[in-house]
């Protein structure tokens, strides 16, 4: 934000949050499981909400999410007004099915936004996932792509000719062709989209930024850090003493003030980024 102060998402408190001055202050208690927050066009701030987790130990780490939370109905898109903190809800199914567990969200320049799916897990069963598009008027919610593990990140290439999108489990980076408003290029058969990039160990993929210069920026688990990937599929990875990390963003005046999760930690840190990311669509700074 222009005062320095960052808003963020906190899955497990189920709120939008402010964190600035040293403390952490609530915007909207939003329950459920805030996942991903971006900035729309009318200055409101649009959340991708899980509908909420069962939170697990492992090891000593306590932020471990797992199946659909107690009382779980639905995953759904909210407003929040930034100024009141009320919010309100768009959506919450597409074409009469129930959205799972809406994970991360894109604004495009046209005031549209791309948002993913994870799907949902229950005891036995694994909702899937997908890639959505929708505008903030609460007119058109429609479905891109469905059947993935559970796609989470999600970002536009500098000419958003292209929407990126992260796929948790399998750690792999796709790619979906823009050839109009909402509409995508076929995917190879198969595939959920076209494949840009995997990894040779195990790890996992949360959330991404994209960099000014078209590298996207994974948030990885397990090998905790951030993993860049060229759009040809080159992968590189810088390490955080973390094994959930789980999102970066860029800000600051060059843009290389990267913000970065670390959340098996429950820490928000700042650090400088050799690139500078590209900056959002909408956003105050």
């Amino acid at each position: 934000m222009p005062d320095g102060s960052v808003i963020l998402v906190e899955i497990k408190r189920g709120t939008l949050s402010r964190v600035w001055n040293g403390k952490i202050e609530v915007i909207a208690n939003l329950g459920g499981g805030p996942n991903g927050a971006a900035f729309g066009p009318d200055g409101a701030i649009y959340v991708c909400n899980n509908g909420g987790f069962a939170w697990h130990e492992i090891a000593g780490i306590y932020n471990i999410p797992g199946d659909a939370a107690p009382g779980y109905t639905t995953g759904r898109i909210e407003r929040v007004d930034l100024a009141t903190g009320k919010f309100e809800r768009l959506y919450e199914s597409v074409a009469g099915e129930r959205l799972s567990g809406p994970n991360d969200i894109v604004f495009e320049r046209s005031g549209a936004f791309w948002f993913t799916d994870l799907g949902k897990w229950r005891p036995r069963v694994k909702e899937r996932g997908g890639l959505y598009y929708a505008k903030p008027d609460g007119s058109l919610v429609k479905e891109i792509a469905y059947g993935s593990v559970g796609l989470n990140g999600v970002g536009l290439s500098p000419d958003e000719r292209v929407v990126y999108a992260a796929e948790t489990d399998t750690a792999r980076l796709w790619a979906f062709d823009v050839t109009g408003a909402g509409e995508i290029a076929p995917p190879p058969p198969g595939n959920v989209g076209r494949f840009v990039s995997g990894q040779p160990q195990m790890c996992r993929f949360d959330s991404l930024a994209v960099q000014a210069n078209g590298d996207v920026c994974v948030a990885t688990i397990g090998n905790g850090g951030i993993t860049t990937i060229t759009p040809a599929g080159v992968s590189s990875h810088v390490a955080f003493p973390d094994p959930l990390v789980t999102n970066i963003a860029f800000g600051g005046a060059d843009m290389r003030d990267a913000y970065i999760t670390l959340s098996a930690t429950g820490q928000l840190i700042k650090t400088r980024w050799p690139e500078p990311g590209l900056k959002l669509n909408f956003a105050p700074y």
